[in-house]
């Protein structure tokens, strides 16, 4: 949450003149309403279905950069999905995602005690997001456009 995974995925898809894809974009044109209300009316289990077709569809259609939710790499099946494909996990600290989102109520997940349960969805992902991960690349104190090359350089790719 907050690492900056649009911003970054679409500079990332200009510099590689490619097209920029956002499964969480992706799910609220599909259900036409914000991910937050899905929550609220629906629940995370509903949400995460959503959100595990939406993995399949776009890295089945998209060839080029591919930004998911921070919690798609929950399910088993979208790590296999993910495995041996050039995968970069934006890494950040507390403080940092204080700064960028505040950690407010509308993220559904961060809703009470935002900071203790930032930390606590981190403990339990960040093993999952390096388990697929190509490359880590802290995002703290840069710019989009300094992590964007960070990942470029890092996953060894050239820009156009």
């Amino acid at each position: 949450m907050g690492s900056g995974k649009s911003t970054v995925g679409e500079l990332l898809a200009a510099q590689l003149g490619v097209a920029f894809r956002d499964t969480d974009a992706d799910i609220v044109a599909a259900e036409g309403r914000e991910i937050s209300d899905i929550f609220v009316e629906d629940g995370e289990e509903r949400f995460r279905a959503l959100e595990r077709a939406a993995v399949r569809t776009a890295v089945a259609e998209h060839t080029g950069v591919l930004a998911l939710g921070g919690g798609a790499i929950l399910d088993d099946g979208t790590r296999e999905l993910l495995a041996g494909l050039p995968v970069a996990y934006l890494s950040m600290d507390v403080e940092e995602a204080v700064k960028r989102v505040g950690l407010n109520t509308a993220r559904p997940l961060l809703a009470v005690n935002p900071r203790r349960q930032w930390r606590e969805l981190m403990d339990a992902r960040r093993h999952l997001y390096t388990e697929v991960a190509r490359v880590v690349v802290a995002t703290d104190d840069r710019t989009p456009e300094e992590v964007a090359q960070a990942v470029l350089d890092a996953l060894e790719l050239k820009d156009v």
